[in-house]
């Protein structure tokens, strides 16, 4: 395919995943907005939280717990899967049923489960049977409007979460820093765009590189659930296999398979880092 040919993509891109990932820097911004503005009511005694989604809605929950690690003094722990582990069934556990239609069967059980439990609660959805039952509990639902895939909707998913922690006290104040980041976003995106030519454009070249190979995506720190986001953005738009490995883990076993000479002609390993890395993993990646 000519990345070059901007009709090709117009054409293939049926859901325009391309205007989706364009609008992200705005989305990211109305939803931390939207998050700051929606009734909340307080919350004492939280002792834990416990984000329960799947897929593309588990993606910003990902997000979130790795952005909180270093500030919030409460274990906050994402759940894909039906029900709850026991630890989280208590009156002090705030329990974040996020599901992007309202309809993911997990979710709805977490929140059953929750429901019974005696847990705080908190919806976050665009509609669907999760807002129904919400509002019939009596449980703050928070909605947000998005008509396309669960997996472009990561800006929502983690600005009203972001926004909800902050207004309960487990966050300090992290507006400027998300408001930086939008910037920092559209910054990028002059390099990224499709019209930007292979030559001058680094998201085409990497393209190029990954076709016909199995990817498997390396990450650190507050980059992992980035690494799994990549993996999971290749899954389910190219159709192809890949796979996230997470350091300094991955050190200890999974970097071994790299080095396979009957395999490295078929796989393409990509290493994402950040300044905020861990001293030794930055030497990791490095090496």
């Amino acid at each position: 395919m000519n990345l070059d040919d901007v009709a090709a993509f117009r054409a293939l891109d049926r859901q325009d995943m391309l205007a989706e990932i364009e609008a992200l820097p705005a989305q990211l911004e109305k939803a931390w907005q939207r998050g700051l503005d929606l009734p909340l009511p307080g919350m004492t005694g939280i002792r834990q939280v416990l984000l329960s989604g799947m897929g593309g809605s588990a993606i910003g929950a990902d997000l979130l717990a790795a952005y909180l690690a270093d500030t919030c003094p409460l274990p906050v722990v994402l759940h894909r899967d039906y029900g709850l582990p026991a630890w989280a069934r208590q009156a002090g556990t705030l329990v974040v049923a996020s599901s992007h239609s309202g309809e993911t069967e997990e979710t709805l059980d977490s929140f059953h489960t929750a429901m019974a439990a005696g847990c705080r609660l908190l919806v976050i959805c665009t509609g669907g049977e999760l807002e129904r039952q919400a509002q019939a509990a009596g449980v703050p639902a928070w909605t947000f409007e998005h008509r396309g895939q669960p997996r472009a909707a990561v800006g929502f998913s983690f600005g009203l979460l972001l926004a909800a922690c902050f207004r309960l006290g487990l966050t300090p104040d992290p507006g400027a820093e998300l408001l930086a980041a939008a910037a920092e976003m559209r910054r990028q995106q002059q390099d990224l765009r499709p019209d930007v030519p292979v030559m001058h454009n680094p998201a085409k070249r990497m393209a190029g590189q990954l076709v016909g190979r199995w990817v498997n995506v390396y990450a650190s720190g507050r980059l992992a659930p980035v690494a799994r986001r990549w993996k999971g953005q290749i899954n389910e738009l190219a159709k192809a296999g890949a796979g996230f490995e997470l350091l300094p883990e991955a050190d200890h076993n999974a970097l071994a398979g790299l080095v396979n000479p009957d395999m490295l002609a078929h796989t393409l390993t990509l290493f994402l880092r950040a300044p905020g890395d861990h001293a030794r993993n930055r030497l990791r990646t490095d090496l």
